[in-house]
């Protein structure tokens, strides 16, 4: 399984503008500059977030992006439900009884507790936490370059 280029993008995104000042509007240009996108594609990938109150937009000159929740708030779960939808992993986990086999089939059990292990990972990582790793790990690239 992978996720989308678009869901990828909006991660990197998000986390760029964790690292903003609380409610800071962030040029589109900037986000565009610094993560390597497309502003059309950008515009696209935020368009689910927007949608779930996780990102607004500011249109005009000076216009750009900006976090409606807190850092803290926001989990990887929280982006890639936004882009890719629900995590099902399998057919047979759409909804109860999409499958004849699931009362009894043993990688129904399996799937379910793929998908329900993944999930609890993905609530665990928010972007406040990101933001501090990705300040940690740089600070351990710059002594070992020194």
């Amino acid at each position: 399984m992978f996720i989308t280029r678009a869901t990828e993008y909006a991660i990197r995104a998000l986390l760029f503008m964790a690292k903003q000042p609380r409610g800071q509007i962030v040029l589109k240009k900037d986000i565009c500059a610094t993560q390597d996108i497309t502003p059309a594609f950008l515009t696209k990938i935020l368009q689910p977030l927007i949608k779930d109150g996780i990102v607004g937009s500011q249109r005009g000159v000076g216009g750009g992006f900006y976090l409606l929740k807190t850092p803290e708030d926001v989990t990887l779960l929280d982006v890639v439900r936004a882009e890719e939808g629900p995590l099902h992993l399998n057919q047979c986990l759409v909804r109860s009884g999409a499958c004849a086999k699931d009362l009894f089939c043993p990688v129904h059990g399996a799937w379910k507790e793929v998908r329900d292990e993944m999930t609890a990972t993905l609530s665990r990582y928010t972007f406040a936490r990101l933001a501090l790793q990705e300040e940690h790990n740089l600070q351990t690239l710059c002594e070992k370059v020194s």
